[in-house]
């Protein structure tokens, strides 16, 4: 029952950024008027995004430790790594790039970065569901 709820939160982690990330934001550029209003709907958005992968990454830490015991196997030090990973990406990018980008300080260099630690977490995350649906089969 355990091992599903923990799928189950790596799909939302994945999910929640698929759908914000490729979906959502895209739509809001091409629907509002102003790339400004989008913009600042989109941080809104990715800054929500962020607290959502903490929360998911962090139980699913919780979760790979209360199964681990005393001594992790291979495969869940690997996810871990992976959760952790996606984690930093997502704080670095919400706490480190995005006060340049809502600066507008040297803009095209941070929201590149921006987006690509977005997709790496986005990485991360289906790289955690993907190996965790390989376990639970």
């Amino acid at each position: 029952m355990k091992d599903r709820i923990a799928l189950l939160v790596a799909a939302f982690w994945w999910g929640s950024l698929s759908t914000i990330g490729f979906l959502v934001v895209p739509m809001l550029f091409a629907r509002l008027g102003s790339p400004a209003v989008a913009g600042n709907m989109a941080g809104q958005l990715f800054a929500a995004q962020t607290w959502v992968a903490l929360a998911c990454g962090l139980v699913l830490l919780v979760h790979f430790r209360a199964q681990a015991g005393e001594r992790m196997d291979a495969a869940a030090r690997t996810i871990t790594g992976w959760v952790i990973t996606g984690l930093l990406l997502a704080l670095l990018q919400q706490y480190a790039v995005a006060p340049r980008i809502l600066a507008r300080e040297n803009l095209k260099l941070w929201h590149t970065l921006g987006s690509a630690m977005y997709l790496g977490q986005w990485l991360c995350a289906a790289v955690v569901l993907w190996r965790m649906g390989r376990r639970a089969a």
